[in-house]
This record gives structure tokens, sequence and C-alpha cells, in this order.
């Protein structure tokens, strides 16, 4: 297994995800489309298990995939390794190249939250659901199932980067996830594309209450030129 990237996140990178977490995805997905980006967002089907729940914060990238017939006692090593390493403050991002088996579960969730991992997004599967729920860890996942890693799978690569659908995820990128899906902020641009979502969300507050007051809808995109 190879591992790579930075140490855990910093002061600031955990105040900006705080101010982050308090945004929502279509703000951030607008703001960053006026900014000249392409928003890179994660394709449909990767959901929280609380509906919800909202996830922001840097990402740290964990790579792998299945190896039949390994050996038991192996791949939880591998994993117990995984989350010995993530970091507190970060925002696990797990490509497990597999659609098949559980990437996380009950006791890994508790880990995690133990050791201050503000949450996990895996493009698999998740089992333990209902403890994990209970337990309110933030989980983003695919599917559910039972089956686990054990004698299946074996993480490569720890910090470096991971390609979910068409979007990569470098680790220290931020990333944002609620009920509507998951955006990825470049960590270059982050502090720019939340200072602007943020002016833009009070520009939205500006609006709503103008509506709630019995503004004609069109009248009040054209005073603040936004909708």
């Amino acid at each position: 297994m190879t591992a790579s990237g930075e140490a855990g996140p910093s002061e600031q990178d955990a105040a900006l995800a705080a101010r982050l977490e308090r945004l929502y995805t279509g703000v951030v997905f607008d703001v960053m489309r006026a900014l000249g980006d392409s928003p890179a967002v994660f394709e449909p089907g990767i959901a929280a298990l609380e509906r919800d729940q909202r996830l922001a914060g840097p990402a740290w990238t964990v790579h792998g995939s299945c190896v039949e017939a390994a050996d038991p006692h192996e791949t939880l090593l591998s994993w117990t390794r995984m989350l010995s390493a993530a970091p507190a403050g970060a925002v696990v991002v797990c490509q497990p190249e597999n659609q098949e088996i559980a990437l996380m579960g009950e006791l890994s969730s508790e880990a995690m939250k133990h050791r201050g991992v503000r949450g996990y997004i895996v493009d698999g599967g998740c089992r333990d659901t209902a403890f994990i729920r209970r337990l309110g860890f933030p989980v983003f996942c695919r599917f559910t199932t039972p089956r686990d890693v054990v004698g299946r799978w074996l993480a490569d690569e720890l910090g470096g980067s991971v390609r979910v659908g068409g979007v990569t995820v470098r680790t220290g990128d931020f990333l944002l996830g609620d009920q509507d899906g998951i955006v990825v902020l470049p960590r270059a641009r982050a502090v720019e594309i939340v200072e602007a979502a943020e002016a833009a969300a009070r520009v939205e507050n500006k609006v709503r209450t103008a509506i709630l007051a019995g503004e004609d809808p069109q009248a009040a995109y054209l005073r603040y030129g936004k909708f």
C-alpha cells in the first residue's frame, strides 16, 4: 500500500469547513459557474444515509480493489491501517473499484467519529446502517449490503487522489454534501468560492424576503440580479 498527501487539516481548514457546512450545494454550484469554473458534482446515486445530513470539509482519499481469495487477516490489517491513518478534521473519500461489498460499517464509523473524522463518502456500499444512523456519523454511499471487506478487499493508496465517475478528488480539496448531492471545491479556489457563496446566499435571502413580502418574482430578480 502506498501513502501520500499532507498531514491532517489545519485550523484554517477547520474554520473554512465550518463556513462551508452552513452553505448548500446549489449556491456553491451557482457561484462556481459564475466564476467560470466547471463545477465538479458527483453523479446521482451517492447519497447520505440520513437524507437531511450535511457534510463538509477537506478530502482525504482512499483507493483499493478486490483481491479474490485474499487472506482475511491481511484484509482486516489493511482496513484498520486505513482507519488509523484517517486524519481528524477530514472527509474520507473512498474509491473501492467495487459495487458488491460494503466499505463502511458500524465499528468503522465509531472509530472514525471517535478520531474526529468529519464524515465518509464511498463510491460503493455500506452496511450496519441502522447503527450508523443512530451514531449520527455522516456517511454517503451508493448502496447497502451485508457483505464486507473480509477476504475480499485491500486498500492500495491513502491520501492521494481518486476518480468518482467523471470527477477527480484530490486530498485537500474541499467537499460539500447535502440532500441534493456532493460538490467538489478545488483546494486552491476553496476560500474564494466559499466567500462568493456566502455573499450569494445573502442576496438570495433578500430575494426570498422580497417575494414573501409580495414582490413579483421577476421584479425581485431584476432588482437583485439573482434567482
